[in-house]
C-alpha cells in the first residue's frame, strides 16, 4: 500500500458521500423525467397520439446514445484530470441542457437537448462511486456506495411526485436544471481522492480507454461487468417505461400510468440498493448478493407477465418488486470500481453504467423487432430471459472483490 496516500478525515468522507448522493439524486431526477412526462410533453409540441410511442422511443435512444458517448469522455477525464473535474463538469452540462429543454418546441430540438443532457448525465454516478470507493476503508466502502445509490435513486420518486403537483412539464425541466446549479455550491468543499492524488504526478498512464480492449483477460472482465447490469435497464427501459402499452396488451381495464409505474419501481430500487448493499456487507461477498437479487428479479418478471394484470394495485406492487430485485445498481457499480486499478478506475466506473444504459438502444430494438412478429408480452419475455441469462453468466466469471485493496495500478 502506498504510504503517501493522505488519510481522509471522517468529515471529508461524509461530505463526499452526501455530495455524491445528492448529485446522483439530481442525475436520476433528470434521467427519468422524460419517461414520466413523455406523453404530455410530446402532445404539447404537436406529436400525434399514434406517433407517441415511436417518437418517445427515439428520444430515449438519443438520450442513451448521449450517455454512451459521455461515459467514455467523462471516464477518461476522471482518470486524467481527477474525479472532481467530472463531478463539476457533468452537472454543469446536464443542468444547462435541462433548462434549455424546457424551451423546446419541436421534436428535433427535443432530441438535441436529450442527447446533450445524456452526455452530461453520464459522468455523475461513475465519478461519485469512484471517489467514495477510494476514500473509504475497504470493509466499509459498500455502505458508502449503498448510501449514494439508495438516496440518489429517490430522485426518480421525487420527479414522479412532483409531476403530480406541477402540471407544466416545462417547469419540471427548469426545476431539474436549477437543482443541479444549486448543487455546485455544495461541491466546493469536496476533496479529491487521496488514492488518485498519489499517482497524479507519477509517470503512470492514466485513463487509457483502449487498454481495456488490448488484453483478452482485461476485455472479458470489462465486458462481464457491463453485462451484469442489463436486467436493470430492461426492467426500467421496457417494462416500466412502457407500462401503459403492456397494460393494454394484457387487457387491463385501468391502464397503468407510466409516471406512477416509474415512481413505484424506483421506490423498490432504492430499497433494493439498501438491501443488496446490506446483504453484501453481511455475507462479505459482492457476488452472492448479486446472485440473490438476480433471482428476485427473475421471480418479479414472472409475476409481471402472469398476475400483474389482475388489478392496477397488483400491477404497481409488482413494479415495486421489480425495482427491488433490480436494485443491485449500487453493488453493480461498486463491483466495476473494485475490478480495476486506480489509473483506469474512473474510466471503468463511469463507462460501465453508461454502456449498460446505452444497451437500452439494442434491447429496445430487439424488443420492437420481435414485436413485429409476435405479441408484446412474448417479445418482452424473450428479451428479459436473454438479459437475465447473460447477467447470471457474467457474475459467475468475475472475481470476488469485497476485501480487495484498491491501491494499485494497471500495467
Amino acid at each position: 500500500m502506498n504510504e503517501n496516500i493522505p488519510i481522509h478525515s471522517e468529515r471529508a468522507i461524509k461530505l463526499v458521500i452526501v455530495v455524491a448522493a445528492l448529485g446522483y439524486f439530481v442525475d436520476i431526477y433528470d434521467l427519468l423525467l422524460f419517461s414520466i412526462i413523455r406523453k404530455p410533453s410530446l402532445l404539447s409540441i404537436g406529436v400525434p397520439e399514434l406517433q407517441l410511442l415511436p417518437v418517445g422511443a427515439t428520444l430515449i435512444q438519443l438520450q442513451m446514445a448521449g450517455m454512451l458517448i459521455g461515459g467514455i469522455l467523462w471516464g477518461i477525464l476522471g482518470d486524467k484530470k481527477g474525479r472532481l473535474s467530472v463531478l463539476f463538469g457533468s452537472i454543469i452540462i446536464y443542468s444547462i441542457a435541462n433548462i434549455l429543454n424546457g424551451f423546446v418546441s419541436t421534436v428535433e430540438m427535443y432530441g438535441v437537448m436529450r442527447f446533450i443532457a445524456g452526455i452530461g448525465l453520464a459522468g455523475e454516478l461513475g465519478a461519485g462511486i469512484t471517489i467514495v470507493s477510494e476514500m473509504m476503508p475497504k470493509n466499509k466502502r459498500g455502505y458508502g456506495t449503498m448510501i449514494v445509490a439508495s438516496v440518489g435513486i429517490l430522485g426518480a420518486v421525487f420527479a414522479a411526485l412532483l409531476s403530480e403537483v406541477v402540471p407544466n412539464w416545462r417547469t419540471l425541466y427548469f426545476i431539474g436544471g436549477a437543482m443541479g446549479i444549486l448543487l455546485l455550491l455544495l461541491r466546493i468543499g469536496v476533496y479529491e481522492s487521496g488514492m488518485y492524488e498519489s499517482i497524479r504526478k507519477k509517470e503512470i498512464r492514466r485513463g487509457n480507454f483502449l487498454s481495456l480492449f488490448s488484453h483478452k483477460k482485461q476485455f472479458l472482465k470489462y465486458l462481464s461487468v457491463i453485462m451484469i447490469g442489463l436486467p436493470t435497464w430492461f426492467v426500467v427501459g421496457i417494462l416500466i417505461t412502457f407500462a401503459d402499452e403492456f397494460g393494454k396488451a394484457m387487457g387491463m381495464i385501468n391502464i397503468p400510468v407510466p409516471g406512477k409505474a416509474v415512481m413505484f419501481c424506483y421506490i423498490g430500487i432504492s430499497l433494493g440498493d439498501i438491501g443488496c448493499g446490506g446483504i453484501s456487507q453481511l455475507l462479505k461477498s459482492r457476488k452472492k448478493a448479486m446472485f440473490i437479487f438476480l433471482l428476485i428479479t427473475s421471480f418479479a418478471m414472472a409475476l409481471y407477465f402472469t398476475v400483474a394484470s389482475g388489478s392496477i394495485e397488483t400491477f404497481y406492487f409488482i413494479c415495486a418488486l421489480l425495482g427491488f430485485g433490480a436494485g443491485f445498481w449500487a453493488i453493480f457499480v461498486t463491483i466495476a470500481s473494485e475490478q480495476f486499478g486506480t489509473n483506469i478506475r474512473a474510466t471503468v466506473t463511469t463507462t460501465v453504467p453508461n454502456f449498460v444504459r446505452g444497451a437500452l438502444v439494442p434491447i429496445t430494438a430487439l424488443f420492437r423487432l420481435l414485436q413485429a412478429s409476435m405479441s408484446t408480452e412474448s417479445s418482452a419475455i424473450i428479451v428479459g430471459v436473454i438479459t437475465l441469462a447473460i447477467a447470471f453468466f457474467s457474475v459467475s466469471r468475475l472475481e470476488e472483490t469485497f476485501h480487495k485493496d484498491l491501491d494499485y495500478v494497471e500495467p
